[in-house]
């Protein structure tokens, strides 16, 4: 977001029924004043851990399948990530304390390269590390090319500190490094 990690005061560009989910976030904040608890919850691009079938498991998957592991460019874009019971952890919390109208960052690391990642997913794979060009991102992931090669990082300073939510699983790194896409 406009060269920085996005915060949970940025409100969402997207409005109305047309939008990316139907505009659901601004939706639901219009009922903050009409008696309705509204806790929005963003999550990181990569909710990780044993069992995740999302963004980082489809990289692994290219991993495997082209026997490379690789990130696009020059892998400086960012992700920012969050662990699975961190994430469980956080939307207890809001639901239990979080004021009417909060947003929420579910983001234990603002920023994990995805040639951080991808050199993580050629060590625990053993394959080698390689840059794809932004051209050939969807030929070499699938789906998630269009995603890999974009800075999605977030800061969650807000959502720490006024739900004292502390995160303490491993990085993405280290779930990746320790075996959780292993056979993803």
């Amino acid at each position: 977001m406009q060269g920085r990690p996005a915060v949970e005061d940025d409100p969402s560009p997207a409005v109305g029924p047309g939008a990316p989910r139907g505009g659901s976030e601004n939706r639901a904040l219009e009922y903050v004043g009409k008696d309705v608890r509204v806790v929005i919850a963003r999550f990181a691009p990569s909710v990780h851990g044993i069992g995740d079938h999302g963004f980082i498991a489809s990289v692994a998957a290219a991993a495997r399948r082209h026997r490379v592991s690789a990130y696009i460019g020059d892998g400086s874009a960012t992700w920012g990530t969050v662990h699975r019971p961190d994430a469980a952890r956080l939307i207890r919390l809001g639901l239990e304390s979080a004021p009417a109208g909060s947003r929420l960052h579910a983001v234990a690391e603002e920023a994990v390269s995805t040639r951080a990642i991808a050199e993580a997913i050629g060590s625990a794979l053993d394959v080698p590390v390689v840059s794809v060009a932004p051209e050939n991102a969807a030929e070499h992931f699938g789906f998630v090319g269009s995603f890999f090669g974009m800075t999605m990082s977030a800061s969650s300073a807000r959502t720490r500190e006024l739900l004292a939510w502390t995160p303490t699983g491993p990085t993405l790194t280290e779930d990746i490094r320790n075996g959780a896409y292993a056979g993803a």
